[in-house]
């Protein structure tokens, strides 16, 4: 069979439609076609055998998408404001991929899938491609997936990518290790200035959001923030992050918004801080599938050197934990 990443870059359409490898050659998927584009997220979130080719073949096409993730705490507006942006971009004549994420039940294992509900008005737009994730119990505020299928949206030219991620707390602050700009939204009536500044979700913040600002104790929010964002130690040529009121239903605030979107992608080129942060986010990415490929290895080690067998000898006190952590991987890596 013909090699898919020639194939992508040769422009050829897939010799076989139905085999998961020859999606990375697919020509429609880098034109940003949804089906073929839906089919090779569908191969992320299932860490389908046919991604590796898929990823090889893409990479040339990587490293061009703005990254921008929404997160903050449930109720806050996160869709509103999300769809609010798209309608901005698309204005501008970007094309728009919005990767959104939904928590998943740890009851049933289900999950709604429900933020494209609140986008409807851009369901029938060529130029906007609307994906929702399930987090499948994965920590952090997102899908475990989410990496990979960002860099398929990447490599489909589009030149804006917004994530959304679950609602969280205080401490998943996974989205700022993924994107170029981090967003992080708050509604009047969460907390005083003391929780905002203990709020660990709100130190990876490149921009505040105040949605739903039209409600009672929106200033009392915006003054919380700013002596949170007084309190923080900065060197010189350090952004810092504004705050921006919003109402997002209505569209308010939202040109503001993105002016300061642009003002940070424009510091962050200057700076030299995309760069950083891309690196970064590369060597996350690469850690993270080396461990799972280890712990796969691990799990087909045969009886004696396998970890059942070395945490009995660490549990009957004749081997220590570090001991057994050394063999193991040695014994996985051969």
């Amino acid at each position: 069979m013909p090699d898919p990443a020639a194939q992508a870059l040769a422009g050829d359409p897939p010799v076989l439609a139905g085999d998961p490898q020859a999606l990375a050659g697919d020509p429609r998927a880098l034109a940003g076609d949804p089906r073929a584009l839906a089919r090779l997220v569908s191969l992320a979130e299932n860490a389908a055998p046919g991604l590796r080719p898929v990823m090889r073949a893409l990479a040339p096409f990587t490293g061009r998408g703005w990254v921008i993730g929404l997160t903050g705490p449930p109720g806050v507006g996160k869709s509103t404001v999300t769809a609010a942006l798209v309608a901005a971009f698309r204005e501008r004549g970007q094309r728009v991929a919005v990767l959104a994420v939904d928590p998943t039940s740890p009851f049933t294992g289900g999950a709604l899938l429900g933020d494209r509900v609140r986008m409807q008005e851009h369901a029938t737009d060529p130029g906007v491609f609307i994906r929702s994730m399930a987090t499948r119990g994965h920590l952090g505020g997102l899908s475990a997936a989410a990496p990979q299928a960002l860099r398929i949206l990447d490599a489909a030219g589009f030149g804006v990518i917004l994530v959304e991620t679950v609602g969280v707390g205080q401490a998943e602050v996974e989205i700022a290790g993924l994107a170029d700009t981090t967003l992080v939204l708050a509604a009047p009536g969460t907390g005083d200035a003391i929780q905002a500044a203990k709020a660990g979700i709100l130190e990876v913040a490149d921009i505040f959001v105040v949605n739903k600002s039209d409600q009672p104790g929106a200033q009392e929010a915006v003054r919380d923030l700013r002596t949170m964002i007084a309190m923080a130690r900065r060197g010189e040529g350090d952004w810092k992050p504004p705050i921006v009121t919003t109402t997002a239903t209505t569209g308010e605030g939202i040109a503001d918004l993105t002016a300061r979107l642009d003002a940070h992608w424009s510091w962050l080129a200057s700076s030299g801080e995309r760069d950083r942060r891309r690196l970064a986010r590369a060597r996350a990415e690469i850690t993270a599938l080396a461990v799972a490929a280890l712990a796969v290895r691990m799990g087909g080690l045969p009886n004696g050197t396998g970890l059942d067998s070395l945490a009995a000898r660490v549990a009957a006190g004749e081997l220590d934990p570090f001991s057994a952590a050394d063999e193991l991987v040695a014994a996985a890596s051969v």
